[in-house]
């Protein structure tokens, strides 16, 4: 039989987790003391909230939760606490390598404005990297419920600091409203300022709104994508461009995009040689982190080691990570399968 490896000591990289999202559940209740927030229960018992965004009450749910968490990041100490803690609990779990997703925008009201509120974020994520050694840079996303105006605002801005560990632009929040097309202009400077584009897709909406990412803003990454197991053409398309798409299952059973662990079409994409990161998308609200999606791949859909040990090797080369990093991970990959 083959010998059964320990995940969390497996390298790999880190490309689906939303800044607040990260939060730990003890850090939000004592951040919620300290400013006085009364938190709904769901944030209280320490155990993840019930959650299904398959209909608008739900998504919307959701929302709520992340705004009342997001509520109590309020000081520049806050800012670094949660991402000194984020990347503590990634490098328990092997990851050598993080890309943390935020809109600034959502913080500026409380941080000074919009780029005092950047800054604050790329200075937390640069000390907690030199703190930690763990390689982090920044996924700045555009909110797809606000003016595409907006999202071409944080486009030029997230290419004027990308020298200070910006590497990617983003869009979130509910694919089931705008359009990718019309954001179009915004990934446009995004991509021409030398970023990745990384827009979400095939989650809450069936392949078509994968297809939408790779005619309309030119995804290098996709959020999610899993709803692509359902169009086999998509597949092949992916597979052959390369682009990786960053599952989260975790995530995609506690939103009711799938029943079970079981129904997320892991083994589909990866059959596909579709290449996968798996990510953690938002442990506080969905109460599991970077390694336990391994766990996912290996106890509910049978992948051995070498087959983990590939899907790790997969979110290396989807990062946007310096060759030294890669090489060094890719290594260190190899030594854990050895």
């Amino acid at each position: 039989m083959e010998r059964v490896r320990d995940v969390s000591l497996l390298p790999k990289a880190h490309l689906h987790l939303h800044f607040t999202g990260s939060m730990r559940p003890t850090t939000l209740l004592e951040l919620a003391d300290k400013y006085g927030v009364h938190l709904p229960e769901a944030l209280t018992t320490g155990q993840p909230p019930k959650l299904r965004a398959t209909d608008e009450r739900g998504w919307f749910r959701f929302q709520r939760l992340y705004d009342m968490a997001r509520s109590c990041l309020r000081e520049p100490e806050d800012i670094q606490r949660l991402v000194r803690e984020a990347a503590q609990e990634d490098l328990a779990d092997g990851s050598g390598w993080l890309e943390i997703q935020v809109d600034p925008t959502s913080y500026a009201p409380r941080l000074g404005g919009l780029i005092p509120a950047l800054e604050i974020i790329l200075d937390a994520v640069d000390t907690a990297s030199r703190e930690t050694g763990l390689g982090m840079r920044v996924l700045v996303a555009a909110n797809r419920m606000k003016h595409p105006l907006d999202a071409r605002t944080l486009a030029r801005l997230a290419v004027r600091y990308a020298d200070r560990g910006i590497v990617g632009f983003g869009l979130s929040n509910d694919e089931r409203r705008g359009m990718a097309r019309d954001f179009d202009r915004a990934f446009a400077i995004a991509r021409d300022g030398g970023l990745l584009a990384a827009p979400h897709g095939g989650e809450l909406t069936g392949p078509a709104s994968v297809r939408d990412c790779l005619d309309d803003l030119d995804a290098t990454r996709i959020g999610h994508g899993v709803r692509a197991a359902e169009d086999p053409r998509l597949l092949r398309r992916l597979a052959e461009r390369g682009v990786t798409c960053e599952v989260c299952p975790a995530s995609n059973v506690a939103l009711g995009v799938y029943e079970k662990p079981e129904d997320v079409p892991l083994r589909t994409l990866y059959d596909a040689g579709v290449p996968m990161a798996l990510g953690a998308d938002d442990p506080l609200l969905f109460g599991s982190r970077l390694a336990a999606q391994y766990e996912i791949a290996r106890e509910h859909h049978g992948f051995g080691d070498a087959q983990l040990a590939e899907l790790a090797r997969q979110s290396v080369r989807g990062s946007a990570a310096p060759a030294e990093v890669r090489e060094k991970l890719l290594a260190g990959i190899d030594d854990w399968l050895a």
